[in-house]
C-alpha cells in the first residue's frame, strides 16, 4: 500500500514573533472554534481521495498548535484514525511553544496517540528571547520540557536559533551547550540561523539598520561548530540543519526531502498528491464559509480537483522533467544524498544518462562524492548546498 504524510495547519498564535512569515495570528475562542469546526469537515469529507493511502506520518504545525484548547487537537486526532488508515507505529508530531502548554494538556496529547514533540526554545537567553518577541523565558522553557517528559514524550525536539542580532560565537556556543545539559538528553536537534524575511518587522528593522546582525564568518563559524558540538555529543547530522540520536530523525520532513507524498489539512496548508502540487486558500472567510457550507448531500459530489468553489488552488502539475529536479534538490540537502536505484525506479532511467555531466562537474570540484548506491555533497558541498542544487536543474 502507497504511504501517505498528513499535515495539519493550526495558524493561531498567542502573538507573532518579529521574524516570523508564517500564516497565522491571534484569534478569540469563538473563531478558533469556527475554523476547527471547518477544519473537521475538510478531513472528514478529504478521506475520500486518501483510501488507497496508509497514513504513517502526522504532523501538527502552525502557528502554535499547544495555543488552543487541547480538546481540538484531541477531537482532531480522533477523526485522523477514523477517517484514514493510520499505521500502527506512524509518527505523529506536534508543535509546541513553551508557554502554551501545562502538563494537562500535554498529557491529553499523548493520550490521543502524539508521539512526538517538536518544542520552540529558538533560544535559553531571556534577553534574546525578548528581542525576538517571543512570549516565553528560560524558566517557562524548563517547565514545559520536563512537563512533556513527565507526560510521556519520549521523542522530543528543540529548535535552536542562530545568527541573532548581537549575538557572538560564545554566545550561540553557550545555548548550545545549555540543550546538551538537559536533565534528560534530547532526541532531536533542528538548529538553524535566524533569516530575515520580507513582510516582518525584522525586515522593517534591518532596512533601517537597526538590527545588528553577526558577520557573515561569525555565521558560518556558528555553523560548523553546531556540526562539531553536536557529533561529540552522539547526535547525527542527517539533514543542514537537523541533528538527532540514532532512530529518532523525524520521519516527516525525511518525507518532504525524498519528495513523497503527503496531504495537507487546515488554511494556507500544501499538499503534493499524484505528481501535483496544490494549496489551501489563505482566507480565512473562504476557507470557513465553504467547509461549513457543506451538507451531508454535497460531501459525496464535492471535487477535490480545483473546480468549483473548492478552496485549493496554486495548481501545478509536475511533469518528469520537474519531478527529477525536485528529487534531486530536495535530496541532496540530506546527509545520505540521493540513492541511484530509487532514481532509477522512480523515472525509468539512468541518473547518470540525465545528469552524468553535472555529477562529474560537481566531483570534480569535490563538492560531490558517490557512496555506495547514493550520491551525496561532501561537506564542502553542504556549505554551498545552494549552488549545488541548482546545477541539477534541467
Amino acid at each position: 500500500m502507497k504511504t501517505l504524510g498528513v499535515y495539519i495547519h493550526i495558524p493561531f498564535c498567542k502573538s507573532k514573533c518579529l521574524y516570523c512569515d508564517f500564516l497565522s495570528f491571534p484569534e478569540g475562542r469563538e473563531r478558533q472554534a469556527l475554523y476547527f469546526d471547518a477544519l473537521k469537515k475538510e478531513i472528514e469529507v478529504c478521506s475520500k481521495e486518501c483510501k488507497e493511502y496508509l497514513v504513517d506520518t502526522v504532523f501538527v504545525g502552525g502557528g502554535t498548535p499547544t495555543s488552543v484548547d487541547s480538546d481540538h487537537i484531541v477531537h482532531i486526532m480522533e477523526l485522523i484514525k477514523t477517517h484514514y488508515k493510520l499505521a500502527e507505529d506512524a509518527e505523529i508530531t506536534i508543535e509546541c511553544n513553551p508557554g502554551t502548554a501545562d502538563f494537562s494538556s500535554l498529557k491529553a496529547y499523548r493520550e490521543a496517540g502524539i508521539n512526538r514533540i517538536s518544542i520552540g526554545l529558538q533560544s535559553p537567553d531571556d534577553v534574546e528571547l525578548k528581542m525576538l518577541g517571543r512570549i516565553h523565558n528560560r524558566q517557562q522553557f524548563e517547565e514545559c520540557y520536563n512537563n512533556a517528559r513527565r507526560a510521556g514524550f519520549t521523542n522530543v525536539n528543540v529548535d535552536l536559533m542562530g545568527a541573532l542580532p548581537g549575538q557572538t560565537l560564545e554566545m550561540y556556543e553557550n545555548n548550545l551547550d545549555y540543550i546538551l545539559k538537559l536533565d534528560t538528553p534530547l532526541e532531536h536537534i533542528s538548529a538553524y540561523s535566524l533569516i530575515i524575511e520580507e513582510g516582518t518587522p525584522f525586515y522593517d528593522m534591518n532596512e533601517k539598520g537597526q538590527l545588528h546582525l553577526p558577520d557573515e564568518d561569525t555565521e558560518r563559524n556558528m555553523y560548523h561548530r553546531t556540526k562539531e558540538i553536536l557529533a561529540g555529543n552522539g547526535y547525527k547530522r542527517y539533514e543542514i540543519s537537523n541533528y538527532a540520536k540514532e532512530g529518532y530523525e523525524c520521519l516527516h520532513n525525511i518525507r518532504y526531502w525524498k519528495c513523497r507524498e503527503y496531504i495537507g489539512f487546515g488554511l494556507g496548508a500544501a499538499s503534493f498528491l499524484k505528481c501535483r502540487r496544490f494549496r489551501n486558500t489563505s482566507d480565512f472567510s473562504k476557507y470557513t464559509s465553504y467547509f461549513l457550507s457543506l451538507s451531508s448531500e454535497r460531501n459525496s459530489e464535492m471535487k477535490a480537483d480545483g473546480t468549483g468553489a473548492f478552496v485549493r488552488e496554486d495548481f501545478e502539475e509536475l511533469d518528469r522533467k520537474a519531478l527529477m529536479e525536485e528529487f534531486m534538490f530536495m535530496g541532496l540537502r540530506m546527509v545520505s544524498g540521493v540513492s541511484v536505484r530509487e532514481f532509477e525506479e522512480r523515472f525509468k532511467t539512468d541518473i547518470f544518462d540525465v545528469y552524468g555531466n553535472v555529477i562529474s562537474k560537481l566531483v570534480e570540484e569535490e563538492l560531490l562524492e558517490r557512496h555506495g548506491e547514493f550520491l551525496r555533497l561532501t561537506d564542502r558541498g553542504l556549505d554551498v548546498s545552494n549552488y549545488c542544487m541548482a546545477e541539477f536543474l534541467l
